[in-house]
């Protein structure tokens, strides 16, 4: 932090928070609001003046609670910029002033209680997102009693005690009675691999992290009892198999099992921990000085937030999702937009810096680039034909598509902002939009020709490009089996088939139609698929006003890596097909037939010329 502070390329902005972003790859615009500081931070000399006058005394959270600081104080040792801020909700000088003994004591005079925020707007050409994580609160974990116990401790608060920057000076001691535990138990996964109470997701870093310590622990207090109890011990990096060998080695106790129950003794303090051990097949009593809850990671608070200003999309866990996990691993969907660190999963520090590198590499090839080439696949609006309405707009997940209602003057495109998912085009109802290389004519054509010769016995398939389409290859690259009489229209997103293909394809005579794209949440085009889903329960609920069994048409969400759902599905549309009886095909035939002749003289009607009134 304090290289990156004095680097002269390097601007850092502290207590800041993006407000909004807009704009495309090489020309964001970023509007950053920069929350008062109350203090000067060229003029202060960080003298701590201020600090010894200061009457407020509030818990540190840098020192996770066990020491406290000042309404005037310095977040953290070597922070950037090396100056004071005044916490204004809990110091006593702000509207009215009732105490003001800070500006009275600061000589520079560089404390302003009367500072307000700013808002800067900033040009930029790409954007890395490093938000970073937060742990896992353990309160609703009762039977662990933190909170209740005082020497039950998390992982981020035993951090604090044994590091030499710490309320204890690197001195291990437990809360209670200061002194040095002879008995310390670790408890694994807690906040991680739970599907009722905290998250389904391995955090990574737990069980290294409660090796280290114990290392630590035995390094420093040889005689120290030390329990570790966990599910599984995961140690898949460099030399950590290594590390946890050794730590057995040094007498670090592993007991296969989580505790059910934690008690304390009131009058030593001493807890005592119920446990079945796994691997013994018994239920085992431990009583310890101390329990440290190795605490799993979530996503950082305002993540969410921050994902709506830059399209981000996230999967179900809440991290962010990259735009492919192997060939773009750093690559957010909305084109210019990088990740590094925990903001897409929870990594350890290691993996931190090597995802920081490459989302650096990456955004250093935009910039410095005097151009940038982009998929040929973008939309294109013909101005004559479009009304205006605003919806391409509002279904855009890249907010590529302007449109100014009042002035009536047309859907722009920016072409560097479009990924050509094409729901832009399927939503159209004025056929105003034209996808290249994926235009209405090319699908239908292929609607057609798939249909040609006996439609009744084929099934007829819209694949994404990216995972149903995938998903199909690697079921036939494993040699999976599924029925031959099948036909696949390849588009880029599921939200590019519109009603009129689906409804084209039923009138040609297919029995069944399939509409599939990636898993909701796990969508290549931020949220396109949302409005796929929208778009088949209209078409539902039309068919079965219709007549039409809204079973023939059909929507599955597969991925790239479901080959065998994918081969699963084709034989269950297959058995569907066989079910489907030729009147009923006559019967969809002529009804869709007949709505489309109606549509066709309805709109004929509209653009046909008002009659000239006859002369006086």
């Amino acid at each position: 932090m304090t290289d990156a502070g004095r680097h002269p390329k390097i601007k850092l902005m502290t207590l800041s928070e993006v407000e909004e972003v807009s704009g495309y790859i090489g020309n964001f615009k970023v509007k950053v609001r920069q929350n008062a500081r109350f203090v000067d931070e060229k003029a202060c000399t960080a003298c701590d003046k201020c600090a010894e006058v200061c009457p407020v005394v509030v818990p540190d959270e840098f020192q996770q609670g066990f020491s406290s600081r000042k309404a005037a104080y310095i977040p953290h040792p070597q922070a950037v910029p090396s100056a004071y801020v005044i916490d204004i909700k809990q110091c006593l000088g702000n509207n009215p002033i009732a105490c003001a003994k800070c500006m009275e004591a600061c000589e520079k005079k560089c404390i302003d209680l009367n500072m307000q925020d700013r808002v800067v707007e900033l040009n930029v050409g790409t954007i890395i997102v490093a938000t970073g994580m937060k742990v896992y609160d353990p309160t609703p974990l009762d039977e662990y009693g933190y909170t209740r116990f005082e020497n039950v401790v998390t992982s981020m608060e035993f951090e604090r005690l044994i590091c030499g920057s710490g309320p204890t000076k690197g001195s291990l001691v437990r809360p209670s009675d200061r002194q040095v535990p002879k008995r310390i138990g670790f408890i694994q996964c807690v906040g991680s691999r739970t599907e009722n109470r905290g998250n389904p997701y391995c955090s990574n870093v737990c069980c290294m992290n409660t090796i280290k310590d114990s290392l630590l622990i035995k390094e420093h207090y040889p005689d120290t009892e030390i329990y570790v109890f966990y599910m599984d011990i995961r140690a898949f990096g460099k030399g950590f198999e290594d590390l946890f060998r050794r730590s057995k080695e040094e007498g670090v106790h592993y007991i296969r099992g989580l505790p059910g129950e934690i008690t304390e003794d009131p009058d030593t303090g001493n807890l005592r921990v119920r446990v079945e051990n796994t691997t013994a097949a018994r239920v085992e009593d431990y009583e310890l000085d101390m329990v440290v809850l190795s605490l799993g990671l979530e996503p950082a608070d305002d993540l969410k937030q921050l994902a709506g200003k830059l399209n981000l999309s996230r999967t179900s866990d809440g991290f962010v999702l990259e735009s492919h996990p192997k060939l773009k691993p750093v690559d957010a969907p909305t084109p210019g937009i990088f990740f590094a660190g925990c903001v897409e999963a929870p990594k350890d520090v290691k993996d931190s810096v090597t995802q920081a590198g490459a989302a650096a590499a990456r955004s250093s090839i935009i910039l410095s680039s005097d151009t940038i080439t982009s998929e040929a696949i973008k939309a294109v609006v013909d101005l004559e034909k479009c009304t205006s309405c605003g919806v391409c707009a509002k279904v855009c997940p890249y907010n590529a598509i302007s449109v100014d209602v009042k002035a009536k003057t047309g859907a722009q495109i920016v072409a560097a902002a479009c990924s050509g998912c094409g729901t832009c085009a399927a939503e159209c109802k004025f056929d105003a939009i034209t996808m290249q290389h994926f235009t209405d004519e090319q699908i239908m054509a292929q609607i057609d020709a798939a249909l040609d010769e006996e439609p009744e016995n084929k099934t007829l398939a819209f694949l994404c490009n990216w995972c149903s389409y995938a998903g199909g290859d690697l079921a036939g690259t494993s040699r999976l089996k599924y029925p031959a009489n099948q036909r696949f229209i390849r588009t880029m997103c599921s939200g590019r088939v519109a009603e009129k293909f689906i409804l084209h394809a039923f009138e040609k005579g297919a029995p069944v139609v399939l509409l599939s794209g990636c898993h909701i949440g796990d969508c290549h085009y931020i949220d396109a698929n949302h409005w796929t889903k929208r778009r088949a329960e209209k078409l539902w609920a039309r068919m079965e006003k219709l007549g039409i069994r809204p079973e023939r048409l059909r929507l599955e969400w597969i991925s790239s890596a479901e080959g065998a759902r994918f081969a699963r599905i084709m034989s269950e549309l297959e058995e569907m097909r066989q079910k489907v009886t030729p009147k009923e095909i006559e019967h969809t035939k002529k009804v869709l037939t007949e709505q489309r002749l109606l549509k066709k003289k309805a709109g004929e009607r509209e653009e046909a010329p008002e009659p000239q009134a006859e002369p006086a």
